[in-house]
């Protein structure tokens, strides 16, 4: 019978090598997607090779493989990373904080803006991906649907419907004239207009005013 004993020097070693590679697949990726960002500024998705992308980055196209199928994926997977990042911003506030003290929300939501400024703007200009705006309206309106209807106790699913249309509209107005504008304001500036909006509207979803 054979005892086999773990060197922790080995281990640790071991340890030091795998944080090396996910700290190179990060900076790959990280390349890649500012790149991508780069070009989007000026062309359209379906105009950018994966040549041109590399040939940026100054990385093979072996090593693009090695991430992304294609210039279609690397754009699905920047764009998923984003989402979640806002899913998870929307997920952990509870739905009579957003309607007692919006302010907390956004203020969230904007600082998110503000630190992928460059990505969210392509992604919400001429440019971008009506599929990200699709999704990411989703993950807006399933938390609102649950949580909003709940408290306000609406049972009408169209005036829902149309008060998150217009909301939801308005807030993206919001952020794409901030974004065309410079950034000029500070995302708790942007929150706080925000939350007067929204607050001086919320009535409407206790309300029916389609009966």
């Amino acid at each position: 019978m054979f005892i086999i004993i773990q060197n922790p020097i080995h281990k640790e070693v071991m340890k030091m090598g795998t944080e090396l590679i996910d700290r190179r697949i990060r900076k790959t990726r990280k390349q890649l997607k500012d790149c991508l960002i780069s070009l989007l500024k000026t062309k359209r998705i379906q105009d950018i090779t994966v040549r041109e992308l590399t040939e940026m980055a100054d990385l093979n196209r072996g090593t693009f493989y090695l991430h992304y199928k294609d210039v279609f994926d690397l754009l699905e997977q920047t764009e998923t990373e984003l989402l979640g990042k806002l899913n998870s911003v929307i997920q952990k506030h509870r739905a009579e904080e957003l309607l007692d003290r919006p302010f907390n929300i956004f203020h969230e939501v904007y600082t998110l803006v503000y630190e992928n400024a460059s990505l969210v703007e392509i992604l919400l200009g001429e440019n971008g991906d009506l599929n990200f705006l699709n999704r990411m309206k989703q993950i807006i309106r399933d938390k609102c649907l649950h949580d909003w209807m709940e408290v306000v106790r609406t049972g009408s699913t169209a005036v829902f419907d149309a008060y998150f249309a217009f909301i939801v509209s308005g807030c993206l107005g919001l952020v794409q004239h901030w974004l065309k504008t410079g950034l000029k304001e500070t995302p708790v500036q942007m929150a706080r207009l925000t939350e007067k909006i929204i607050t001086d509207q919320l009535h409407v979803l206790s309300q029916n005013p389609l009966e």
